[in-house]
């Protein structure tokens, strides 16, 4: 009888937890099987070890290229070329099935940045005096003043009334990285509320800065909360990382310096500097045309 994807999949992440890969690690590759599963049977086929096969990978991999992001795609086929690679050493199957299966062409989109209209919506829906609201607000405008990662978010200790008054906060990136973040008066203040509430749930000895009513909050809480904040905001499939978008755009628009932007954000490669930027060139770009105007000064 063929071996259920799922099941190997269960062996898979095992196998990744005892090579101390980290928990977004687990969750990407978890991913792979599960959707490439899911595929399988929206197309009426078992989803089993038998039909992980190159023909299937491909026309798996050319429909998530209709209709998802770059990124995605990328995600997804990295997930699951690690999944048939360790099949292969386990003695599942014979060979790789994804060997000389390309990654499709891709075309990153620009991800639109956050208007001033569409932040003023989200910091109304926010405007409560719960601890949800309180929380949620804290959370908004520390994404968008600091333009963290949702991970590091979710990776915040407990502040202290030093903390607050410094306007900074450390953050642990990839990497093990740690970097120092800087946020404004009114995430502070945001912050000193949220602070204030947290002292009065039951989790407060916990060391995590973000708390749900379960305990510290994980990423997957935390983009829950983002989309329904959105929601109610007007705003359609918000997610953290439109913040950390705009966070880029508006840090280069202000007149900030790439390299400043790169350490600021915690990117390694510059790759990564092309790929935020890209968002809203055009709209920088013109600003600066507008500010130089050389031909008005003849």
């Amino acid at each position: 009888m063929p071996t259920d994807l799922r099941d190997l999949g269960a062996s898979f992440a095992r196998y990744l937890r005892a090579e101390r890969k980290s928990p977004a690690t687990l969750r990407l590759y978890g991913q792979s099987v599960e959707f490439y599963a899911r595929w399988l049977e929206d197309h009426g086929k078992p989803a089993t070890a038998d039909h992980l096969s190159r023909r299937e990978i491909v026309d798996w991999l050319a429909d998530l290229n209709d209709t998802h992001e770059a990124t995605t795609v990328r995600t997804r086929y990295r997930g699951l070329h690690r999944f048939c690679g360790w099949l292969v050493a386990e003695d599942e199957i014979p060979t790789n099935p994804m060997t000389g299966v390309d990654l499709p062409r891709t075309k990153d989109r620009p991800v639109p940045v956050l208007t001033d209209a569409e932040l003023a919506a989200l910091v109304k829906v926010c405007a409560g005096k719960d601890f949800a609201d309180r929380r949620d607000m804290a959370i908004i405008r520390v994404l968008l003043d600091c333009g963290v990662r949702v991970s590091e978010l979710c990776g915040l200790s407990a502040m202290t009334a030093k903390d607050l008054d410094a306007g900074m906060l450390l953050v642990r990136g990839k990497g093990d990285k740690v970097r120092p973040v800087y946020f404004g008066a009114r995430t502070a203040q945001a912050l000193d509320r949220y602070v204030r509430v947290r002292a009065t749930s039951r989790w407060s000895h916990l060391d995590a800065l973000f708390l749900s009513q379960r305990g510290a909050m994980t990423t997957d809480g935390v983009r829950d909360v983002i989309r329904k904040r959105g929601e109610a905001a007007g705003i359609t499939d918000l997610h953290p990382h439109r913040f950390r978008h705009t966070f880029a755009h508006d840090f280069l628009m202000a007149g900030g310096q790439e390299r400043d932007l790169k350490r600021l954000a915690g990117w390694s490669s510059d790759t990564m500097l092309e790929r935020y930027g890209a968002s809203a060139a055009d709209a920088r770009a013109r600003a600066a045309a507008e500010r130089m105007r050389r031909g008005d000064r003849v």
